[in-house]
Parts: structure tokens; sequence; C-alpha cells
């Protein structure tokens, strides 16, 4: 069973549509990046387990549901910083962790500056984010970082993948779930995804 899961939705598509236009201004960019991620989350949740909470409702008393396991956010920064308010307001008793990641020139690989997880991590279900699935090189190496940390189980979240970058991932971490509002068509010799949306932090944060 295949663990990549392109999420199809007509408001995903319209609002991929105002992400990937370069006319698209910081402030419409990172409030629609938010959107979507709101959007992902319902698909990204639909088989979480629940647990059965006996409440009182104004008439009488009843069973309902709360989620069974602990739900912790960890966006590879920078970039992940702009999804985590969309999923965080539906999941709002989610933890948040953080990891920082930056490109060694010389060898090309992900290295780490920067992590820090709630205590829960271990009993959680790890909602790993980022825009960008591009090469796969920041993304193996978040979950290489959060399996040290034996996070109980990662699901990765984004907004476009390249078919190279999913490649990478599924072969590292095989049973690890992949969500994606689109997969595009290749990198190119620069390593962005084509057509993709451009360097998701600049836009989302007003940077060069």
């Amino acid at each position: 069973m295949s663990q990549l899961h392109i999420l199809k939705h007509p408001l995903i598509d319209h609002k991929l549509t105002i992400i990937r236009n370069k006319e698209t201004k910081t402030k419409e960019f990172r409030e629609t990046v938010s959107e979507i991620a709101a959007l992902l989350t319902y698909e990204i949740t639909r088989n979480l387990s629940l647990k059965e909470k006996e409440i009182e409702t104004p008439v009488s008393k009843t069973l309902g549901f709360e989620l069974k396991d602990e739900v912790v956010i960890v966006p590879i920064l920078r970039a992940g910083l702009g999804m985590v308010d969309g999923i965080h307001n539906l999941i709002p008793s989610a933890k948040i962790g953080h990891i920082g990641l930056y490109r060694d020139e010389e060898t090309l690989e992900a290295k780490e500056y920067y992590a820090k997880f709630p205590l829960e991590i271990e009993n959680s279900i790890v909602l790993l984010i980022d825009p960008m699935l591009a090469t796969g090189n920041s993304t193996i190496k978040a979950i290489e970082i959060l399996k040290e940390k034996k996070a109980k189980e990662i699901i990765f979240v984004g907004l476009v993948g390249s078919p190279e970058g999913v490649e990478k991932l599924q072969k590292a971490y095989p049973e690890t779930k992949i969500y994606l509002a689109a997969l595009d068509e290749k990198l190119n010799e620069n390593g962005y995804i084509v057509p993709g949306l451009g360097d998701a932090g600049d836009r989302l944060f007003g940077t060069k």
C-alpha cells in the first residue's frame, strides 16, 4: 500500500493557484498557506484513534470521544512555520516542536542547528511539516532526528513535492506517510520544484 497521498479538493486547487502565482504578495501568500494547511488537516487526521469519554450535556450524561494519542506539530524552520497555525487551529491541544536545518555547502547534506521538542513526543503522533518536499534531504534528516527522540509515528505534511524528493524519502523511510497538496513535474538544476511556487520561506516572510 502506497504511503503517498495527494489530496485533491477544489478549494485546495484554488488556493494552490494563488500561492503559485508570482504576483501574490506576502500577506496573501502567508494567509493562503495557512488555509491550505488547515484543509489538509481534515484528511491527515481522518484515521487518528479515539477513546471514549463520558461527559454531561445540559440535558443528560452521554459518551463522547477524544483523541487517543497526543499530537505534536514539528515545522522544519523556517518555511514550515507558515503551516503551523492552520493545523494548530484545528488541533489546539497539539504541542509544537521545532527543527532547524541548514545545508552544508561542501557536502550539500542537511545539518541540524536547532531541535527542541515537548516531552510527550515519545508517545505522540508527529506531524512533520514543510511546504516543499524538493530534494528530500531536509525531510530525511528531520525524520532521523525525530526517530532518535523515539517519536511514536511520523507523518510528513507538505504543500508541493517533487517526484525525486518523494522517491528518496520513500526509500529512506518507507513507513512514513506523505501528504501533499500537489506532486509537481520535476526538480530543476538548482534544486527548485517545477512549476513549484518559488522559495516558500522568502515568500512567507518577505525576504530575498
